[in-house]
């Protein structure tokens, strides 16, 4: 039988018994959808004797046994009780909200929790990740791709880790367009914590949070690697925005390779261990060096359709400047300035150069990093 063409049960008791399936150790994506397979449905697959279910491929006597023994009502009300207080959901693999691009990969997840929600625009999705430890570089680099990505009608997924996956869904969010988290715990677990704000706008009609992973679990290490390949499998590439020499993020790139999808890599500085793993990526032939989003664009060409300018989201009209931002406008560049340079520019001193670069700012003219620098949104 066909799993993915097929016409599956969508009651609340198959739905309770995918669950309950999922909740039986041992029982991954893989051999859930093996079962499915051969049974129909969930509940034809609780109901067999276990020496049906150990005839099924990948299912052996020990995993048969597990799931004929399974006695986990308690556990399966429980995780339905955790989504009805969040307003997760639960999204089959038969279900037709579930990513067609993820259905591709050698693995999809049997079922996914989902905050938010998910648009047939999704299938548009490009992945940007990288170091948890991002420099300024990095953030900016994986800020920007994603506003420009997501203003040119581009989802952005990555997985609301610190440094490189927060900047992205922050410029996604920043372009009006939409992003996608994948956690590595249940939905109900945000992780890192601090991140709970960033899933609120996430969530609140600018895209989802997903995991494949029951609510309650707890963001164990294990469970990273697999997040990643879901990262990967939902998107039409991977872009690298800022990677060390091991990481998850060389994890991602690898499984796009595998899934057969495009990946690029923004150039590092020569001596910077933060960007080691994408110059790595890039000498070595797996990952094709990008500096802008056209270039990367380039690489779909023929894949999608991509949204022309004209049609963009258009920005906003240039707010109308005092003669003091004026000119120290005009001393920025795209590129970082120290303040004492601007001030030597402007002719300002540094506390009057301070308060009207606030309301450049404010304006989202311009942008500041570490060690008073500044530059041009």
């Amino acid at each position: 039988m066909d799993l993915f063409a097929r016409t599956a049960p969508t009651d609340v008791d198959e739905l309770r018994a995918l669950v309950a399936l999922s909740l039986v150790p041992g029982v991954g994506p893989g051999r859930i959808r093996s079962l499915l397979a051969h049974f129909g449905s969930a509940t034809e697959v609780l109901s067999a004797p276990p020496q049906a279910l150990a005839r099924v491929e990948r299912v052996g006597r020990k995993t048969a046994q597990a799931i004929a023994d399974f006695e986990g009502e308690a556990e399966v009300d429980d995780q339905f009780v955790r989504a009805e207080q969040i307003g997760a959901q639960l999204v089959p693999l038969w279900d037709e909200r579930y990513p067609s691009l993820l259905r591709q990969i050698y693995d999809p997840p049997a079922v996914l929790w989902l905050r938010g929600d998910l648009l047939p625009q999704d299938e548009r999705a490009i992945a940007i990740v990288g170091t948890r430890k991002a420099t300024d570089y990095g953030k900016r680099v994986a800020h920007d791709f994603a506003f420009e990505l997501a203003r040119r009608g581009f989802t952005i997924v990555s997985g609301l880790a610190y440094g490189i996956d927060a900047a992205a869904h922050r410029g996604a969010l920043e372009a009006g367009g939409r992003t996608l988290a994948i956690l590595g715990s249940g939905v109900d677990r945000i992780y890192p914590a601090k991140h709970r704000s960033l899933v609120e706008q996430i969530i609140v009609g600018q895209g989802g949070v997903l995991s494949e992973f029951g609510l309650g679990a707890a963001p164990d290490a294990p469970n990273f690697p697999r997040r990643n390949r879901i990262i990967a499998g939902l998107s039409l590439g991977t872009f690298v925005a800022e990677a060390r020499a091991t990481g998850g993020a060389l994890i991602t790139a690898w499984m796009a390779l595998e899934q057969n999808r495009e990946v690029w890599a923004a150039p590092a500085a020569l001596f910077s261990p933060t960007g080691e793993g994408t110059n790595q990526l890039i000498r070595k032939g797996y990952a094709t060096l990008v500096t802008s989003v056209d270039e990367l664009l380039e690489e779909l060409e023929g894949q999608i359709e991509t949204k022309p300018e004209a049609q963009a989201e258009a920005r906003p009209a240039p707010p109308v400047l005092n003669g003091a931002e004026k000119k120290l406008y005009e001393a920025l560049t795209t590129e970082p300035v120290h303040l004492d340079t601007l001030c030597e520019r402007a002719g300002l001193d540094s506390s009057s150069a301070l308060v009207y670069l606030l309301s450049l700012e404010f304006k989202g003219l311009v942008r500041q990093l570490a060690g008073k620098q500044f530059f041009r949104s």
